[in-house]
Order: structure tokens, then sequence, then C-alpha cells
């Protein structure tokens, strides 16, 4: 019987709770994300799930050479990895006005741009920049109905116009995140994303109809990036599908996306005849969801019935099967912020260990 694809050759000598990557899987699915954008061209695919300079050399090698981020940090990951188009999608206020404009003299090969949602960071970034002899592209930041940040569409254009007028600043086009499309059902994921929608292409006939440049439409996460790459106008920007996670593959069984990132545990403990203690505590697995954080491929119907900073105890039938410091895997529930726990990632292909990647931009300054 064929041993399962996740396990590691020599696992007893990794050290635990640890990040697993598995690279043939990663690449795998960067070749499913092409497949469903049609291609790399409208791709600008978000880094802020793996966070890893390996994996952008791997999108860049595949043709993919537009990027989006969401901190100074990642941007700079991003450009030192040689990315020449990266859009830090994120409120640019506050010291960060003046680090990115460090950032782009840092690097002047890569084409950065910004968002926007308010009057007055949008002058603060003008006069910033304007200051230094520089220009940036800013994207108007939309909100269709998430509710988190960005102007609603059909308040923007006032601030569009302002927009074009200031000097340091030109505009980049608009940034549509609609997270709030969550719908199982693609059919019906799809009505409420192109319903949604429909106030944002509004908005861009009225931008052009007015004479003002709308360069780009950026728009979408993965929830949607099935639905958005069936437009020719926009750019969608998935990013949780390079890597995956069980709470996405359980909404959204339409996307055939592979895990490719998991967690290496130990048994550390066995208190009870169906206990056992793992050291994957919420200091190792993202705790920004209920129970259970974490899916363990061997144990799919364990009970999860604590979970504290270092431990994870489990409810199970099985727990006979197993003896303390025996190693189980597990998928994420979320793996974004699971990613960022970690220094770095153990990286394995055909059941070896063939490298170890840093997490780079887990940290929230690198340089600049």
């Amino acid at each position: 019987m064929p041993h399962p694809w996740y396990l590691i050759d020599d696992a007893n000598q990794l050290p635990t709770p640890a990040l697993v990557v598995y690279r043939d899987r990663a690449e795998e699915n960067l070749r499913r994300m092409i497949a469903v954008a049609g291609g790399t061209e409208r791709l600008r695919p978000h880094v802020k799930t793996h966070k890893m300079t390996q994996i952008i050399e791997m999108q860049l090698a595949a043709g993919i050479n537009k990027f989006k981020c969401a901190t100074i940090a990642e941007a700079e990951m991003l450009a030192r990895a040689g990315a020449r188009d990266v859009l830090l999608a994120y409120p640019i206020v506050g010291p960060n006005v003046g680090r990115l404009v460090k950032l782009a003299a840092t690097f002047p090969r890569t084409h950065f741009s910004a968002l926007t949602d308010d009057a007055e960071a949008l002058r603060a970034i003008s006069r910033e920049f304007a200051a230094h002899g520089q220009t940036i592209e800013v994207l108007l930041d939309i909100d269709n109905g998430m509710h988190r940040s960005g102007v609603a569409p059909f308040a923007a254009a006032s601030l569009y116009r302002l927009l074009a007028e200031l000097p340091g600043v030109k505009p980049g086009g608009l940034h549509v995140y609609d997270g709030h499309v969550r719908q199982l059902d693609l059919a019906e994921r799809t009505v409420a994303a192109e319903r949604d929608f429909a106030a944002v292409d509004e908005l861009r006939r009225t931008l052009t109809a007015a004479g003002l440049p709308v360069p780009r439409v950026v728009a979408g996460g993965t929830p949607t990036f099935p639905i958005h790459a069936r437009r020719t106008d926009l750019e969608c920007s998935p990013g949780t599908c390079v890597f995956w996670d069980i709470g996405y593959a359980t909404k959204f069984p339409d996307l055939d996306f592979l895990y490719a990132a998991l967690l290496l545990t130990r048994v550390v403990s066995k208190p009870t005849a169906d206990r056992l203690c793992l050291d994957l505590g919420y200091k190792a697995v993202s705790p920004d969801n209920p129970q259970p954080r974490v899916s363990l491929l061997d144990l799919p119907d364990a009970a999860q019935v604590v979970h504290s900073e270092e431990h994870l105890a489990v409810e199970t039938s099985r727990a006979s099967d197993f003896k303390v410091g025996d190693c189980l895997y597990g998928v994420p529930f979320h793996v974004c912020p699971t990613v960022a726990m970690h220094r770095e990632a153990i990286v394995v292909e055909n059941g070896r260990v063939i490298d170890r990647w840093p997490v780079v931009a887990r940290d929230r300054r690198l340089t600049v």
C-alpha cells in the first residue's frame, strides 16, 4: 500500500511544531492558478499567504510579473526578489508614507503602487512624494459590500478627481476586495459577486466618461477568483490557493487546489486512555477561528477538546495506536496567519527534506 503523500522520511529527526511546505504541490497550485486565470497577464497574486522569497521566485519563473501585498515588509521582499510591479494593497498612513517613499527610492526598478480611500490620507501621500520629487500611482480602494475599508462606489468619483489633480500621485485605477462574497454554491457566489460588482463597473464608466484614466481594476481574492477570471477587463488577486487550507477547501469545494503547507506535530503526552496531547498550541496554528483550528490527516475525526499556548489535546478512540513521540500531520483551518507564526518552513519533496525557507515577511520591517 503506498504511503500517504504527506509522510516525511526521518520525520522523527525534525523538531516540532513545524511548518512544512511541499514544493511540488505548491508548484502545481501555481499551475492551476494560471489555468483558472487563462494565463499570467491578468494575475496579480497576493503574497500575504506565504511571505516567502522562494515562492515569489517560483511565480516569476512561471511568468507572473505583477503582485499584491499588505505590508511594507512584503513589498520590500517582492522588490528584493525581482518583482517589477508591486501593489501595496493596504491604506498607507502615518510613518508608512515615508517608508514607502524610501522603498520606491531604494528599488527604482520596481513599479510600486498604493491604495487610498480618504482625502486627507491621499493629500499626505501627495505631499510626501512630491517633496521628494517622486510620483506614485494610487488606486482607489472601493467598498462594494464588505465594509472593512474603502469608499462606496457612489461616493468615489470626487475622491478620484482629487487623485488626478494632486502632485506626487497619479490615478492607478480601482481596487475591489469582495471578501464578503463567500457563498458555498458557486452559482450563488457568482450571482452575488456580479451583483455587487455592478456598481464598480458603473463607477469605471463614470470616471472614463469624465476623461479620467482608469488603468486597471484589481478585484477579488480566492473565493471569487474563478468568477472574476471570466472577465477580460480586470486583474485577479488570489492568495490562499498557493498553499490552500481546510477552511477554504470546506467552504469552496469548486476550487481545485492542493494542500501544500502542513503542520508537523508530536504526541507529547497521553493523559487518559482516549486522549492525546500534541505540541500544537495556538502559538503554532492560528486561533482566529473556533475549534477545530486544524485537521489532523491521520485522525480526521478526533475531537479537539483543549487548546492552549503550547498544547492541543484531542480525544479519539484510536489513541492506543499512538505513543508519546509519534508524529502527526495537520492542515490548518486558516493557513495565512498560521504561516506568519513560523520563522521558517521545512521544504519537502518526494518525502525528503530538501531545504528550509525563511518566512521573510512575517516581520513588519526588513530594512526600510
